[in-house]
């Protein structure tokens, strides 16, 4: 009785384990490694084997078309079969939530140009940075840029938190923790627009924590690879302003 007890708890543990690796291959969980190497390899430079200054003024250059509402005519039927197997943007972004800021429109760029992470604040935690990271380490983007805007509703809270001792409900108060430190820093300056300051030191700050990534965001600069630059977005005017 106990060896068909056995025999038949091993029989079910099999199938246990067959039934949930088969889970994790439909979630594609089993074969995420062999997928970060699934850019196709050649001898042929990458489309997005740019210098980071390219980059920046393609940007830059998209987002003056914007701004003048002069975009470019976009065909997005056209390369889409292409982008099935590989994805070559040539910049990433940290942007913020907002309805109202766009990325890939703001910089006139059409599909697989970007990569791009949102959050409220535009601020890196640790989900936003390994995202970034991949970008960087296996999709080979040259620029990352943090993308504040005017008028963030995120950055206003979290200077009434500050000044005012607001309170917040649900989880909106470990949102806005993250972006008090710029808020602090911005209020040691007396300005006369404490959020527009405060909508500069957060990008300036998350800026200068991603430079300081370890090891896949410093090593990459360092060997001249990428570069991380800060922006704010006017909503009025759809200009990009560099920092």
């Amino acid at each position: 009785m106990c060896e068909s007890h056995e025999h038949l708890g091993r029989k079910l543990s099999r199938r246990g384990v067959l039934s949930g690796v088969g889970a994790l291959v439909a979630a594609g969980i089993v074969g995420f490694p062999r997928a970060l190497a699934e850019q196709p390899i050649s001898d042929t430079p990458a489309p997005n084997a740019i210098k980071p200054e390219a980059a920046l003024q393609r940007l830059m250059d998209g987002n003056a078309r914007y701004a003048a509402n002069t975009p470019r005519e976009k065909d997005y039927s056209a390369g889409r079969a292409a982008r099935v197997s590989a994805q070559y943007p040539i910049a990433a972004v940290l942007g913020c939530s907002d309805s109202r800021v766009a990325p890939e429109l703001a910089f006139d760029q059409g599909p697989g140009d970007m990569f791009v992470v949102r959050i409220a604040g535009n601020f890196v935690d640790d989900d936003g940075l390994a995202s970034l990271e991949y970008a960087v380490k296996f999709l080979g983007v040259p620029l990352i840029m943090v993308l504040g805007h005017q008028n963030c509703g995120a950055v206003d809270t979290a200077v009434k938190v500050v000044t005012a001792r607001a309170e917040l409900p649900g989880h909106l108060p470990d949102l806005i923790k993250a972006i008090e430190p710029a808020v602090i820093a911005a209020h040691a300056h007396h300005p006369s627009d404490l959020v527009a300051a405060s909508i500069e030191e957060n990008v300036r700050l998350n800026v200068k924590r991603l430079k300081a990534d370890e090891p896949i965001v410093s090593e990459a600069m360092a060997a001249g690879k990428i570069n991380v630059v800060g922006g704010i977005y006017d909503l009025a005017s759809g200009k990009v302003a560099l920092l």
